[in-house]
């Protein structure tokens, strides 16, 4: 666990030299690297969703690549697809952009739902189908996906099926007044501020370090006490007037495995109920759906979370 967490600590501080702020976002991206999931980022343009993205599959060391998601984008144009040589009379296999590490799917919500569900396959089985034949992605494919919340004209919003493919639903803020400040007096100067390389992001591991550290997570003790807890948590999200869909029991497993991610990153073999507590807003808000009541008082799912959380008892 202490080389979990040491290498955590090392992709943080690399991602610090690009990006200022964001330290919960880097943490849920690094929770969801090491339980095998995946994460979409909701913020207004220019956060730096992008380049988070972007410096942190430099400093974990994966391989990166980027779609920038349009109303006329083909799921061929993500996947690939077989296209005849006519120099050889042959098709020839023409991989797409999906084929990488950690993708970045650029404002998902641009694109209708049938490009949408490209993605489906790729992030619950890290396989791709092209003419009938199953390709494997790698071991640690990762999406990270951003979407912009202020526009609602021209988009299609992820139907419940995909938005419960995500780990993680992180809610990407404007920054505080030192930090922006800094970033104005960081990023005002530099005509080529998008780029991790630019700004000293280095390397920090490889396949070989996230493969020992998705192993040692694995290996994070559950006690029944927190199971009892976790499976509390997802049920009580199906009692409350508010909500009109709860949680479904995926969520409940990908909450187990996330918690092991965050005591590995904090050192500890064991989970305890406060890894639990802390993931479950982000783990929640995108798989719970308001009641019609609950829309017209203006409730947030969020504060529904933090009401669930407060009722059930965690576990001493």
């Amino acid at each position: 666990m202490e080389d979990v967490q040491a290498l955590a600590a090392q992709i943080r501080a690399e991602v610090g030299k690009a990006v200022i702020g964001q330290e919960a976002t880097v943490e849920l991206m690094l929770v969801a690297l090491f339980a095998g999931g995946h994460i979409l980022l909701e913020g207004p343009p220019g956060t730096a969703k992008t380049l988070l993205a972007h410096s942190f599959a430099r400093a974990v060391g994966l391989d990166f690549g980027r779609i920038q998601f349009t109303p006329d984008l083909m799921p061929g144009d993500i996947i690939g697809a077989n296209l005849f040589n006519f120099q050889t009379s042959t098709f020839t296999l023409t991989r797409g952009p999906i084929f990488t590490d950690l993708l970045l799917a650029d404002e998902i919500n641009r694109t209708p739902p049938k490009t949408q569900a490209a993605l489906l396959e790729a992030m619950q089985e890290r396989t791709v189908t092209i003419d009938g034949e199953s390709l494997a992605l790698g071991d640690h494919f990762m999406v990270v996906a951003t979407q912009n919340p202020i526009e609602q004209q021209g988009v299609y919003p992820l139907p419940e099926a995909q938005l419960d493919r995500f780990l993680f639903k992180q809610t990407v803020d404007y920054p505080s007044a030192s930090e922006e400040r800094r970033i104005i007096a960081a990023h005002g100067a530099r005509r080529s501020a998008m780029s991790p390389e630019n700004w000293g992001v280095e390397a920090k591991g490889d396949a070989k370090a996230i493969q020992a550290a998705v192993e040692a997570v694995a290996s994070v003790k559950l006690v029944d006490e927190v199971i009892d807890y976790i499976a509390a948590l997802i049920r009580g999200t199906r009692d409350v007037a508010d909500l009109e869909s709860g949680a479904s029991p995926r969520a409940g497993a990908m909450l187990a495995g996330a918690a092991r991610a965050r005591a590995a990153l904090d050192g500890r073999d064991f989970v305890i109920p406060d890894d639990v507590k802390i993931l479950a807003p982000p783990l929640l808000r995108h798989r719970l759906i308001l009641s019609p009541a609950a829309e017209i008082d203006g409730r947030a799912i969020e504060d529904v979370v933090a009401g669930i959380i407060d009722t059930i008892e965690a576990p001493r």
